[in-house]
């Protein structure tokens, strides 16, 4: 029995088996991949420094909140990805965040800021130490803002924070403890 498909750029034929052999193929690479185990990190801990404290209102809580767990997310994600620092404690304290875009507290705050054409440069700031599985602590530190205004053009409101945070979990993921 032949389906022919008609659709996108090409036109092609079908048949069951193979169909039926795309099947084993990815039924045999769902089992072999299900039982390896994913390298993660023990615990990460991110919490404000008192410094930004008095920034968390103006920007808004539920904002500051998400940000939180948009790095832990993003460290997870990374360091499972890489299986990087299995059994590590990370303990982060976020010293400054900066928007590209006002956040919605601001606008209720400021009602004269437009969330289409307000724009800024930003980023994020963080610093902490990294316990590896063997007891062994590095301090890290690590910083990231958009060089220009230009560079932002086009972003959502935290991207340049989200670029941070990817680029600090993959320096971790490479081995390198960032201090700058």
């Amino acid at each position: 029995m032949f389906v022919e498909f008609q659709g996108g750029l090409e036109i092609g034929v079908f048949n069951m088996r193979s169909f039926a052999k795309m099947a084993v193929v990815a039924a045999a690479l769902t089992v072999a991949t299900s039982g390896t185990a994913l390298a993660q990190p023990e615990a990460i801990n991110i919490t404000i420094s008192p410094k930004f404290a008095h920034q968390v209102e103006k920007l808004g809580e539920r904002e500051v909140d998400d940000q939180i767990a948009d790095l832990t997310r993003e460290l997870n994600r990374t360091l499972e990805r890489r299986g990087a620092l299995q059994g590590a404690t990370l303990d982060l304290v976020i010293t400054d965040l900066k928007p590209n875009r006002p956040t919605m507290q601001q606008m209720v705050d400021r009602p004269g800021l437009d969330p289409i054409r307000s724009l800024s440069v930003g980023g994020a700031a963080f610093e902490g130490t990294v316990t590896t599985a063997d007891g062994v602590k590095h301090n890290v530190k690590y910083d990231y803002y958009s060089p220009t205004i230009y560079d932002s053009l086009g972003s959502a409101t935290w991207a340049d924070a989200n670029r941070a945070y990817l680029r600090f979990a993959t320096n971790l993921a490479n081995g390198r403890f960032v201090t700058r």
